[in-house]
């Protein structure tokens, strides 16, 4: 297998969650589950290193790097300006292909946390942003997003448990697609900044007893 493709494999299951962070990261095991070389594993771990996915420790090996409370705050902050960005270029220019994905997302996302799923409404909510910044055609922004372990943060710390998040992320997420479907640049990519500072301060002020899932 390829260097690069042993790194995405590698990389994706560290933002899926497949593994923790803390987790230990064995070569031995990697290239067994993996199906990959030593050598590529080494060197997706580099590059992993170098994205600030992995921490490689002398006579220790390397474990997925733990996000802080502090830093998932910072990153939620920085994605607020970026994907406030974003939904400006969505909604200026948006189709009738891009609102009907939309609109499908945020339907999704509305009926799952009717029927109290409310892990897979996060994922949903992760597929609604994500069509947004598809949308917006931004590859700045998309690739900058990507290097802020955005979806690492949203593994290990789901803000929808949060007591009053669930409701809320539904109507922020509401205001934010119909602001993006009405071609109202300002208004959507504020409407979107505020989204994000709100799970920003709903993270940092959470309560000790939810823990990170």
């Amino acid at each position: 297998m390829a260097g690069q493709d042993g790194y995405e494999l590698l990389r994706e299951a560290i933002v899926r969650g497949d593994l923790s962070p803390n987790s230990r990261l064995i070569e031995a095991d990697l290239c067994e589950s993996f199906e990959m070389s030593r050598g590529a594993v080494r060197t997706a771990l580099v590059r992993l290193e170098q994205d600030g996915l992995v921490v490689r420790e002398p006579n220790r090996g390397a474990r997925v790097r733990h996000v802080s409370d502090q830093e998932a705050v910072e990153i939620l902050e920085a994605r607020a300006a970026l994907e406030g960005l974003a939904a400006r270029e969505a909604a200026r220019r948006i189709d009738e292909d891009g609102a009907e994905r939309l609109q499908a997302c945020l339907n999704r996302h509305r009926e799952l946390l009717e029927a109290g799923d409310l892990l897979a409404a996060s994922d949903a909510n992760a597929e609604l942003h994500a069509t947004l910044l598809d949308i917006s055609g931004h590859r700045t922004a998309k690739q900058l997003i990507r290097t802020l372990k955005s979806q690492t943060v949203r593994f290990q710390f789901r803000t929808i448990l949060i007591p009053g998040r669930a409701q809320a992320s539904q109507a922020e997420h509401q205001a934010i697609v119909e602001l993006v479907l009405a071609g109202r640049p300002d208004d959507a990519e504020r409407a979107m900044r505020e989204h994000l500072l709100a799970v920003a301060r709903a993270l940092a002020g959470r309560a000790p007893q939810v823990p990170p899932q």
